[in-house]
């Protein structure tokens, strides 16, 4: 018997001829405009930019939908008298607007909360501080290799919204979740994963406390029959399994625990009832570097109850890497240069630091998230030849690795530029044969840039030109 979504059926005869709210026209909302264009709802966009600043083809697309269009910074002001509100993930769900039309009413959803809600598969779903992009695409292609059909969204691929129709109780969805995502959220997971927890975002959420709890959604609302992967290393989320219903497995790379993945010493391991068996040998990877090590651990966790243990190693050999992500661009005079424009945080940069055994020149720098740069200078020095600074945190970096510098009596050279051109050239001048060029900045990159990868395919194109 043909396979109905009784769910998905439900929702789409209430909301049409309904008032709909979509707050941004941002990637997650945009494929929403033609879905309930066809139910025929009455919808409204709000967007904080002006209306110049909206691609051409979606505005065209508002105007032949007959869709109502508020701009600016007081477009909320006329949200009033709807029943569904979707917002994407950088509208805070605080918003006083938003708050006073969910006191009337009005429910208050996101694109991807609705998926997780009408999706009839297993959701697996990856948040954290550091690692999930690459750890969610490690679990989507663990899966694709038994044979799975499988869908990949959330923070990265596209939005999955509209294709819950297409989704059957047999399929797998694989969701990497931002902490903006998942404020709020009134749904979890049928498998989640936090692969770490450090401070983050700090100038969007309030206070850490705030990005702590928006983490936790991911298994606020699971059962016992559920599962939740944990960093055992990380002290935030080792603890989380006192506040958690489901099945915890953990990983680690610093402890040979009774039950759950390890890294130990070059090999990846399985524990059980304190006996260890061998999973994987890391030479045998193209990931390089402790924590994808780690995020290995954690995909291998995360799909134990899903794939053969022999299954999870093939498909982890075969895979490469994810884009931005410590990516090998080129090799110029015996100097390999690393795109890691991911790095947008100092505890990522960190990550890409310790995944050489050669001598690195560092570029980094960019938009100013108000975080904390100390814990980065060690690793600086005791990695890096010579660093190459750009954008508003440039300042900052430099205080804390000449101080640092300065408490151990070394010297390095530091060069600042006004941009990621200049930044090139002169890495290519002081690079030496056998040293790691990395592009690892350990800021955000909305200063000059339109996101993280906008600012990686800049690097490689201008690395790629040399």
């Amino acid at each position: 018997m043909e396979f109905k979504n009784r769910k998905l059926e439900e929702f789409e005869n209430y909301i049409q001829g309904k008032r709909v709210a979509i707050i941004g026209l941002g990637v997650s909302n945009i494929p929403l405009l033609d879905y309930f264009y066809n139910l025929k709802a009455q919808v409204s966009i709000f967007d904080k930019r002006e209306k110049v600043a909206i691609d051409k083809n979606v505005l065209e697309k508002i105007e032949k939908y007959h869709f109502e269009l508020h701009t600016g910074k007081e477009a909320l002001t006329n949200l009033k008298g709807f029943c569904i509100i979707f917002r994407s993930p950088s509208c805070r769900p605080d918003t006083p607007e938003i708050v006073q039309e969910v006191e009337n009413g009005a429910i208050l959803t996101t694109e991807i909360e609705m998926l997780m809600k009408l999706c009839p598969g297993t959701v697996i779903g990856i948040t954290g501080s550091d690692g999930k992009t690459t750890t969610t695409n490690l679990i989507y292609k663990i899966l694709k290799e038994k044979g799975y059909n499988c869908y990949l969204g959330g923070n990265i691929g596209i939005p999955l919204f509209t294709k819950v129709g297409k989704m059957k109780p047999e399929d797998m969805v694989v969701l990497e979740l931002s902490s903006f995502q998942l404020m709020d959220m009134q749904i979890s997971p049928h498998i989640s994963v936090i692969t770490n927890i450090t401070p983050n975002h700090l100038d969007i959420h309030k206070s850490y406390e705030e990005y702590i709890d928006a983490k936790k959604s991911i298994f606020k609302y699971q059962n016992k029959n559920d599962i939740l992967v944990l960093n055992y290393d990380n002290e935030i989320t080792r603890e989380l399994k006192k506040e958690t219903n489901g099945k915890v497995i953990y990983f680690s790379k610093t402890q040979k625990l009774e039950n759950g993945i390890i890294y130990d010493n070059g090999m990846i391991k399985s524990c059980k009832d304190n006996v260890r068996r061998h999973v994987l040998n890391v030479k045998e990877v193209h990931l390089r570097g402790v924590h994808n090590y780690e995020n290995i651990c954690t995909a291998i966790c995360a799909t134990q109850s899903l794939v053969e243990p022999e299954i999870q190693v093939e498909a982890i050999k075969k895979f490469t890497g994810v884009e931005h992500r410590i990516e090998f661009v080129k090799e110029i005079n015996e100097v390999k240069w690393y795109n890691d424009s991911i790095g947008t945080s100092p505890t990522r940069t960190i990550a890409g630091l310790n995944a050489f055994d050669e001598k690195i020149v560092l570029i980094a720098g960019g938009y100013d998230k108000h975080l904390d740069y100390t814990p980065i200078a060690k690793p600086i020095i005791d990695n890096v030849s010579a660093l190459i600074l750009m954008g508003a945190t440039a300042q900052k970096i430099e205080e804390v690795v000449r101080k640092e510098l300065k408490q151990q009596g070394k010297q390095m050279p530091i060069y600042h530029c006004t941009t990621l051109k200049e930044t090139v050239e002169k890495a290519y001048e002081v690079a030496k044969p056998n040293e790691i060029v990395l592009f690892s900045p350990a800021s955000a990159s909305f200063d000059l840039f339109k996101n993280f990868e906008d600012r990686g395919n800049q690097f490689k194109a201008l690395v790629k030109n040399i």
